[in-house]
């Protein structure tokens, strides 16, 4: 079981995925890249590949002003967001203030922000920040609001981040922007894109997307030539017919949105890219002729290399 190096909850978060990206970095020798995730969210697998020096340098980007405050306060507060973290209540009347905060963000400063986006993720089910409080208003559940709050823990956690500061760059655009900023430079740069998912998307996430913004977007990245790049998606045929030329693979991931449940992820590669077989968990074939390079390979279940 990898350790859990991010301070935020996500329903389907990819942290546990990081093994399967680095194989991919070290079967395409770029390891040395500057990792970009251009929808961070819980931020699961750069934090992982940046702390166990997997990559160069991390680029977090999310045009959530929720999201983008929380990681530039962990960044740059990170002695004022611990002090918060250690000391305030964790009750439904301070919950109610940290709610409060998060609807209103004109009315209030980057730091504070980012702290009620901490707390409400951390005390909400699934951590979903426009969710309800874990136990209730009543606290009357078999959990209560502080079951994901683990002080010490979780300053330990953005302590060590905090640490690897100077070589994590955040920001706040919306993809499209942030895609024709990274052609301009000349870095060697690895993108991960975890849209949105298609199905429940607008319950899960603060920004979601509609099927019109999915193809959008989907013609953004596929016109990506120079840098590396992966997608992933919860699993439909719509999201796989607009990578129809792509070489896919199907990977199964637990989810945790108020309940459990085995979910499918449709991952997409960059024509660039060569895939581990050892890293295959299950591919798939949509009846498209030539356009899987693994499709008529063996499965082979994915062990983490020795």
């Amino acid at each position: 079981m990898s350790v859990i190096n991010t301070p935020l909850r996500y329903p389907g978060g990819k942290q546990k995925i990081a093994p399967f990206i680095t194989e991919i970095l070290e079967t395409n020798n770029i390891c040395d890249c500057n990792y970009i995730e251009p929808y961070t969210g819980g931020a699961g697998v750069a934090i992982n590949l940046l702390l166990s020096k997997k990559v160069r340098s991390i680029h977090l980007n999310d045009k959530s002003i929720s999201i983008y405050s929380f990681w530039k306060t962990l960044l740059e507060n990170t002695e004022w967001l611990c002090k918060k973290i250690l000391t305030t209540p964790l009750n439904i009347e301070e919950w109610k203030k940290q709610r409060n905060i998060f609807r209103n963000t004109e009315d209030h400063c980057i730091e504070d922000i980012g702290f009620a986006t901490f707390y409400l993720n951390r005390c909400n089910r699934s951590g979903i920040l426009n969710g309800g409080v874990i136990g209730g208003l009543e606290q009357n559940g078999n959990w209560k609001m502080d079951a994901r709050f683990s002080r010490k823990n979780l300053i330990l956690r953005i302590e060590a981040i905090a640490n690897f500061k100077k070589k994590i760059k955040i920001t706040k655009y919306d993809a499209e922007v942030l895609f024709s900023k990274i052609y301009k430079n000349s870095q060697k740069n690895f993108i991960y894109c975890d849209p949105p998912y298609l199905s429940k998307g607008d319950k899960l996430y603060l920004n979601y997307y509609t099927q019109d913004d999915h193809k959008r977007i989907s013609k953004t990245i596929q016109s990506i030539k120079k840098d590396y790049w992966v997608v992933s998606y919860d699993f439909n045929d719509y999201i796989s017919n607009l990578y129809r030329k792509r070489k896919k693979i199907i990977y199964n991931l637990q989810y945790n949105a108020s309940t459990a449940y085995l979910g499918q992820e449709l991952f997409i590669f960059s024509d660039k890219l060569n895939i581990p077989n050892k890293s295959i968990i299950h591919q798939i074939n949509l009846g498209i002729k030539n356009t899987f390079e693994i499709e008529k390979r063996q499965v082979v279940p994915y062990t983490k290399k020795k």
